[in-house]
């Protein structure tokens, strides 16, 4: 792996890990009348595929990007993914406190991304 992608691919891996992993955790909410036993072990079955992303970008990642640094990329494409998430399938809005307090955990994230001091 070279060049552009190599920046590039534990970002592509860890969106879409992060969009297993929000159906995992949360789309479920949908479905209150599924048994919670049956709702774990789908939950399961998504995570899995999950790790399957994220173990890899981690992993590729790491060869161009500190641990510190892939873990905040991960949290704020958890967030990016989350808000869609949250307003087109569980019909949630993202309130001026959501949209705050994501905007700070954004800067953050600049501040570990910056050079540094």
């Amino acid at each position: 792996m070279h060049g552009l992608w190599l920046w590039l691919a534990p970002v592509v891996l860890l969106s879409l890990s992060n969009i297993f992993m929000t159906f995992a955790w949360y789309g479920h909410l949908k479905f209150p009348h599924v048994a919670l036993w049956l709702v774990i072990l789908i939950s399961w079955g998504i995570a899995l595929i999950e790790y399957m992303l994220a173990v890899p970008a981690n992993r590729l990642g790491h060869r161009v990007y500190s641990a510190a640094e892939l873990k905040t990329m991960q949290e704020v494409i958890t967030l990016v993914i989350f808000a869609g998430f949250s307003v087109l399938y569980l019909k949630e809005p993202i309130t001026w406190n959501h949209a705050l307090g994501f905007s700070l955990i954004a800067a953050g994230a600049f501040v570990i991304f910056r050079a540094p001091l």
